[in-house]
């Protein structure tokens, strides 16, 4: 079923509240490219009469991007493998909710007021640009920290030393944040306000409750269907057809769809391929053993040479870490050479070396006040704790014992500059200016360094194995050779197997990203939305497509497409998946009907049905009705809900299989009745889709597939 919950799933809107970017971005050759394609070349969706034109979705693609390496430097492991080919559906998503929000908050005329815009700004800032014109005011020899310090700089320069001219440009940056951030207000109080219509009433709540007190106690056994034989249970295309004309309305699309088989070629290093490798790495053992070794010509030939200086614990490959620990300096070893490559360490030399300090950090704002600060301090009349207090708050900012790291995984770290690590070394636990401009001055005093740690200073040598250009080639005129004597999807899935491809059936919308790695898994097979891109434009039903290839120079690939079918309204019969289902459904009927027959008449008592059914009894003494236990089947939980304690046998065809029970009593728990754990039951109940609420009778139309990949 999630593949048919797949094929009925439209893009989801990401209700976010992401403001208009700063930087406006040239339409270049993408655009001009696109308009003979396309008569409305500028618009890249449309949702209702609203458009998302070419400029905002290539501003928004690009703001994603920057949060994805953002993201990516904070948690590069959590991010590592996240497929930018999500991006544009990505931002598609975003942009739409936009669009609707703004909409809606334009016909109810929300307005964010000036105390909530004040808030979000000053006190609670949620607009990330802040932080950036806070970043940018720093870069530019302005120390702030805080909104109301930035504020008063940009708005009040000429009281803090500067000329008007030279925070105009800041000043136009700050009133965009602000609209950015009255959009946002907006946009979040309208999100409030219209889940807060989606409310459970006194009557909902109650049905709830008496749901959850009233309990039966029954004695039951379960047969089910499992895999029903083919031939056992034949199923006729009249079976099929009318049976998928009663479910129809389950295989619902709400954008065009297109059925395909596709064929997905992974490209490995060829035998030649692999001894070249091997003859590589023996040049390069003995070239970094050579003294007058020249590396210029092994890069040439594809082989990396990466300078590292690290702690022991950061050397994140155990082989890398127990040689460099182990061995002497200017020394080197081939530390594996295999069917991924190879790779070599040398070893320059090693040193103890600090890798934390910890300091006090003071900022002070104005031309003379940093001066009578640091005198103070150092003098001792005034203590660190009470420096804000005596020389005013908006122009003092401490930081008081941070721990700056000189080493992470990475290596060496910017915390500190070398010469203000030399002048707060030289200081003696003074206070020392390492920042100092007309607008201020940045104090700090060394109150700490850790013990010596080891560091090693090495060179890590590594050569990918990746396939030829020959291996590529060969793989691909293989490819096309196929394709050439299999050009109707028909030939295309029969004959694959027996050429050593494997065929998956997918299904593609306007709204598919690529082409899945497997199914359910936002991880997609390189360079494959030029696939998609293919199938949505210029593929018709009937038609192969070309060799794709993907450029990924660490997994090449080549892929080819076969459309099966097109449709706008229901998936049919044809597509594989619904096929599958109707196809069960109507093997499960008819088993039911043959093992409701046997089991008639031996229903006397639930021993007996279990008995015949070869399992055995089961009982359960509070059994709640929408209470998923081992009776997971609706028609089986409506039907024992619903009985009488009258100790009788009923026999239930079910949809997963037989169910045979009998109620033995009923009961009424005496659990106390909360009113907003029953308002919480009934938002999980009802579950509010506020895409859906948003989206009412409007139509998307997607064509960001078409912005993406040229032919």
């Amino acid at each position: 079923m999630a593949t048919l919950e797949k094929i009925r799933s439209k893009s989801g809107l990401l209700i976010v509240a992401i403001g208009v970017a700063l930087l406006a971005f040239i339409v270049g050759d993408a655009l001009t490219n696109s308009r003979n394609l396309f008569g409305d070349h500028t618009t890249v969706a449309k949702i209702g009469g609203a458009k998302i034109d070419y400029t905002d979705y290539q501003r928004k693609r690009e703001e994603l991007n920057q949060q994805l390496e953002q993201a990516r430097r904070q948690n590069p492991q959590q991010y590592a493998n996240f497929d930018q080919q999500l991006l544009p559906q990505m931002a598609i998503d975003q942009l739409v909710a936009e669009k609707l929000l703004d909409e809606a908050v334009r016909k109810t005329g929300l307005r964010a007021s000036s105390e909530s815009l004040r808030f979000y700004v000053m006190e609670n800032p949620v607009n990330p640009r802040i932080q950036d014109i806070i970043r940018q005011l720093n870069a530019s020899g302005l120390s702030v920290s805080t909104p109301a310090q930035a504020y008063e700089i940009i708005f009040n320069p000429t009281r803090n030393g500067l000329k008007e001219s030279d925070m105009q440009g800041f000043q136009r940056v700050w009133i965009a944040m602000e609209e950015e951030t009255k959009q946002m207000i907006e946009r979040q109080n309208y999100q409030r306000l219209l889940m807060g219509t989606v409310r459970a009433n006194e009557l909902d709540k109650k049905a709830l409750y008496n749901d959850y007190v009233a309990t039966s106690q029954i004695a039951y056994a379960y047969h089910p269907y499992g895999q029903l034989p083919e031939d056992q249970y034949p199923v006729t295309d009249a079976e099929l057809k009318n049976e998928y004309n009663n479910v129809k309305g389950r295989f619902k699309v709400d954008e065009p769809t297109k059925d395909v088989s596709f064929i997905a070629v992974t490209i490995t290093p060829s035998a030649a391929d692999r001894k070249a490798s091997s003859d590589l790495a023996n040049r390069t053992l003995a070239q970094l053993n050579d003294s007058n070794g020249n590396d210029k010509a092994l890069r040439k030939e594809g082989v990396t040479f990466e300078h590292r200086q690290l702690r022991a614990a950061d050397i994140k490959t155990p082989a890398v870490r127990n040689y460099i620990t182990s061995t002497s300096s200017d020394t080197v070893s081939m530390i594996y050479n295999n069917m991924s490559g190879f790779k070599a360490v040398r070893l320059n030399n090693r040193r103890q070396a600090v890798d934390s300090v910890t300091v006090t950090i003071v900022q002070v704002l104005g031309e003379q006040l940093p001066t009578r600060v640091m005198t103070a301090l150092n003098s001792g009349a005034i203590s660190i704790d009470s420096v804000s207090a005596r020389f005013g708050a908006d122009s003092i900012f401490v930081q008081k014992e941070q721990t700056l790291a000189l080493f992470n995984a990475d290596g060496p770290t910017r915390a500190i500059e070398q010469g203000q690590l030399d002048t707060l070394r030289q200081a003696g636990g003074r206070y020392v200016s390492l920042m100092t401009s007309p607008q201020g001055a940045v104090l700090a005093k060394l109150v700490k360094q850790s013990a010596p740690v080891a560091i090693y200073d090495f060179d890590e040598i590594t050569y990918n194995l990746k396939p030829s250009a020959a291996t590529i080639t060969e793989e691909t005129e293989k490819l096309e050779k196929f394709l050439a004597e299999n050009n109707t999807p028909a030939k295309f899935a029969e004959n694959a197997p027996k050429s050593g491809y494997n065929v998956q059936d997918l299904t593609f919308t306007q709204s598919t990203s690529a082409v899945p790695r497997m199914m359910g898994m936002q991880q997609y097979l390189p360079d494959s939305r030029q696939v998609v891109r293919w199938v949505m434009i210029d593929g018709k039903p009937g038609q192969v497509s070309r060799v794709y290839e993907s450029k990924d120079a660490n997994a090449p690939a080549l892929y080819a497409v076969a459309v099966n079918s097109a449709y706008d309204d229901y998936a049919p019969l044809s597509n594989s998946n619904v096929k599958n289902f109707v196809t069960q459904r109507v093997r499960r009927a008819k088993a039911g009907d043959k093992l409701m027959g046997e089991y008639q008449s031996k229903t006397s008592t639930i021993e007996n049905a279990a008995q015949a059914m070869g399992v055995e009894p089961q009982t359960s003494d509070v059994f709640r009705f929408g209470r998923q236990g081992q009776v997971r089947d609706a028609k089986a939980m409506g039907r024992i809900n619903g009985s009488k304690a009258d100790n009788k046998v009923v026999l239930v065809k079910g949809d997963d299989g037989i169910y045979a029970y009998v109620v033995k009593g009923k009961n009424t728990e005496s659990f106390p009745y909360t009113d907003s754990s029953y308002e919480q039951q009934y938002m999980q109940l009802v579950q509010p889709n506020m895409q859906e609420m948003l989206l009412g009778s409007k139509q998307l139309e997607n064509s960001a597939y078409k912005f993406e990949v040229g032919d």
